[in-house]
């Protein structure tokens, strides 16, 4: 992808995050980039690729997207249903507020591995790892 904020070793230091978040809990994330918003408001673009990689169907409606179009500067925390209605109030604000902090120094890969700490920390609390678990969205990022 042409002019990638990320080079392989930030994306691989993503995964890592995306994998240990997961490690704990049955909850699933997924992170998004593309280079530019389509949407006036970035939450609905956030919603429409949260459908679009099928993150509305997992079982427990325990998924996070966090969605990133850098050349916009636009980003969005989404939590399907499941996990939104146990998050304490303002959650999905904290978490972008400290995202926020790292993009603004250009740290985009460490804003987004502490955005996927905070929320496996969340889903672990609320969906802990069951022994019978199985990982149900693909944990790659996925670009568009």
């Amino acid at each position: 992808m042409q002019n990638l904020p990320f080079s392989e070793t930030d994306q691989e230091r993503i995964l890592a995050a995306i994998r240990t978040a997961e490690m704990a809990t049955s909850g699933e994330v997924r992170v998004h980039i593309e280079p530019t918003c389509s949407e006036a408001d970035v939450m609905e673009r956030a919603k429409q690729v949260f459908t679009q990689l099928g993150m509305h169907q997992t079982e427990l409606k325990n998924g996070v997207l966090f969605y990133l179009a850098f050349g916009d500067r636009k980003f969005a925390v989404l939590g399907d249903k499941g996990i939104d209605e146990r998050v304490p109030a303002g959650f999905w604000d904290s978490i972008r507020d400290q995202m926020r902090a790292h993009f603004i120094q250009q740290a985009f890969s460490e804003g987004l591995s502490t955005g996927i700490e905070q929320a496996g920390q969340q889903l672990k609390k609320y969906f802990p790892r069951q022994e019978n678990d199985t990982n149900e969205l693909s944990d790659d990022i996925s670009f568009g």
